[in-house]
């Protein structure tokens, strides 16, 4: 399984000269017109020459500047498809006499997983836990297919820290989680394709008012990633009719895993606590 270009790129980017770098920004923004049209018409829109381009797609790593375009036209194809288009290719493969769809899909998980290293930059990360760990508030909003990573996240932050909270949890108004957001606060927003229109709006909303933006999603043409402050673009690669989230809630598990490392004795304290007060009010069960 080809790795998507931005996880390609992440690792060599720094290494690159300014044309080839000119190169690799035209085609994070461009993916599109890569995949569909001549390098002689790219070249000439990005006034940069046909043999840079190829030049980029080998310091990248991949072949050939043809070998890149095909890696776009997957991540197209991918993307282009809806969720209904998805589950009737599943359902084809099945009829077909496919019966391995399990050892198929656990290799996708850890396909993703195993490429989740290179999709995330060490010092972006050090940064979102310094931040989180610094913050006044932690919100965290995840809408539609995120929704229940969102909740995870929280609810693990919440056994360390006592300013995690979901932002429209159980129906409350985002809005009214949002107010009062400065520079002081962090909100993670978690938002893949199909993208929440309410998380785009809340990233643009937090960034106004100064918090740090930390955005998780899987494609660079998220619309949320012009309002953060930083970002993870994860694998969720897979032949299921629905994204996979398995990096995604490794993601988050290393990135709170980081926070209690250097939350120090009130966290041990509070996680003490926490358990002292499930006991008491029967919520974990207990062997008489």
């Amino acid at each position: 399984m080809h790795l998507s270009f931005e996880q390609q790129l992440s690792g060599k980017y720094a290494s690159l000269s300014a044309k080839l770098k000119e190169a690799a920004d035209f085609v994070v923004s461009h993916p599109v017109d890569v995949a569909t049209r001549s390098l002689r018409t790219i070249s000439k829109e990005a006034n940069l020459s046909p043999a840079t381009f190829s030049r980029m797609s080998t310091a990248v790593g991949y072949d050939s500047y043809e070998d890149l375009r095909d890696v776009l036209r997957q991540a197209i194809d991918q993307r282009s498809n809806t969720f209904s288009h998805r589950i009737g290719a599943l359902q084809d493969r099945h009829n077909e006499g496919d019966q391995g769809f399990l050892g198929q899909h656990l290799l996708d998980c850890a396909t993703n997983v195993q490429s989740l290293e290179a999709a995330i930059n060490p010092a972006t990360l050090e940064t979102c836990v310094e931040r989180l760990h610094e913050a006044r508030r932690v919100l965290v909003l995840g809408a539609l297919g995120s929704t229940g990573v969102a909740e995870y996240l929280t609810y693990m932050a919440n056994f360390i820290a006592d300013n995690w909270s979901m932002a429209n949890r159980m129906g409350a108004s985002l809005a009214s989680g949002l107010v009062g957001l400065d520079e002081q606060d962090v909100l993670i927003i978690m938002t893949k394709p199909p993208f929440a229109r309410n998380a785009i709006n809340a990233a643009r909303e937090a960034r106004e008012a100064g918090a740090f933006v930390i955005v998780i999603t899987d494609t660079h043409t998220c619309p949320a990633l012009i309002h953060a402050s930083a970002y993870f673009i994860i694998p969720t690669q897979s032949q299921h009719f629905f994204s996979s989230y398995a990096a995604t809630l490794v993601l988050c598990e290393v990135m709170v895993g980081m926070l209690a490392s250097r939350a120090g004795a009130p966290a041990r304290a509070r996680i003490a606590d926490v358990e002292l007060r499930n006991r008491r009010l029967s919520e974990v069960w207990v062997d008489d």
